[in-house]
């Protein structure tokens, strides 16, 4: 089993009881640099860092990412690795990237996320911003998802942004709440309840 955890943005003690519980029981660590190295040291010493450029050449970013998962894949394989990301590993995070080789060279592996405290709730709290209405988030590409917190008529909504071009539409009810519930596309109720977020995309 191979388990991305977030380690959120810097301060160790943002750190989540889970992630500090999955990185101190892992049988192997692996980060993505010294920040992250550091970020976890109270936790683990012995963690071994991978290399993920910071590059435009995708040749060699895929290059990379397969020696990545090459490492990885053994650990993974017989017992629990634990891959640590700085901020969420699904919010602009290099895990969904590894995640497509090891589907296609070791389809074996099963893969799970613990999310942690990304930047944008980071900046927040550190520039004491209050975040309230709708907002647009983006790495400088064309913006083609949206997030959308405490949609009550779900199946409405996503017929309304189909006439947009969005066309995978994603809703999480009372998330990591013993009862929660995920939807996908024609699945999407008509009611949800107010702990509901709702995501589209254009793909």
């Amino acid at each position: 089993m191979l388990v991305a955890v977030g380690i959120g943005p810097g301060d160790p003690e943002l750190l989540t009881l889970k992630a500090v519980r999955l990185i101190e029981d892992a049988d192997a660590v692996f980060v993505p640099g010294n920040v992250a190295k550091d970020i976890i040291s109270p936790f683990r010493k012995d963690p071994v860092a991978l290399s993920f450029p910071m590059t435009d050449d995708q040749e060699y970013i895929k290059e990379c990412m397969e020696k990545n998962a090459e490492i990885i894949a053994p650990f993974a394989r017989r017992g629990l690795a634990v891959f640590c990301i700085l901020g969420d590993p699904n919010f602009y995070g290099t895990f969904g990237r590894l995640c497509e080789i090891i589907d296609k060279k070791y389809p074996e592996i099963e893969y799970e996320t613990v999310p942690g405290i990304s930047s944008i709730t980071a900046f927040a709290s550190a520039s004491g911003v209050s975040v309230n209405g709708g907002i647009t988030i983006t790495d400088g590409s064309d913006v083609n998802s949206r997030i959308m917190l405490k949609i009550r008529n779900p199946k409405e909504t996503a017929e309304s942004l189909k006439s947009e071009g969005y066309n995978e539409f994603v809703l999480a009810e009372k998330m990591y709440m013993k009862d929660q519930k995920i939807y996908k596309n024609e699945e999407l109720p008509e009611n949800s309840a107010y702990f509901s977020v709702m995501f589209a995309r254009i793909k």
